[in-house]
């Protein structure tokens, strides 16, 4: 097999691309519906609908983004409707986020969305090519976090 560092370039290009595609794909669902809302709030709404009620520092790692840019974000899906700011149970200094019946509504129609441009996104592939896909890539992750 061939590791030459210009093989394993082509595959981190390949694999950046192909999210940047689902990046489009999926901002071109929420912009069709008419809703306001970038791929980072959909994946932060995302977060809180499997994970549930979080501090915004756990979401903030959850999402990969820094304090600053989650707060930011944070302000506007606060102010669409979509979450609240709650005091958290044990530590009266921090909030926890969550999803408000607006917000779990929505979860629900973006997941509906993201099913669809995923679906799209392998449709030129069977389900055994499909299946083989999320093993390679879920072997690749693997590797990635087990470096040591």
């Amino acid at each position: 097999m061939n590791s030459s560092p210009t093989m394993q370039e082509s595959i981190g290009v390949l694999l950046a691309a192909v999210r940047t595609e689902i990046v489009r794909a999926m901002e071109a669902e929420l912009a069709a519906k008419g809703l306001e809302l970038r791929y980072t709030q959909f994946l932060i709404l995302k977060r809180l609908s499997v994970l549930g009620p979080m501090t915004a520092g756990e979401l903030a790692r959850a999402v990969e983004l820094d304090g600053g840019a989650m707060t930011r974000q944070l302000d506007q899906l606060e102010r669409k409707g979509y979450l609240r700011r709650r005091p958290h149970e044990q530590d009266r200094r921090a909030l926890r986020i969550e999803l408000t019946e607006q917000g779990r509504a929505l979860t629900q129609e973006l997941m509906n969305c993201n099913d669809r441009v995923l679906k799209a996104a392998q449709r030129s592939l069977n389900e055994a090519e499909q299946q083989q896909l999320r093993d390679y890539l879920a072997r690749v992750l693997h590797a990635l976090r087990d470096r040591t």
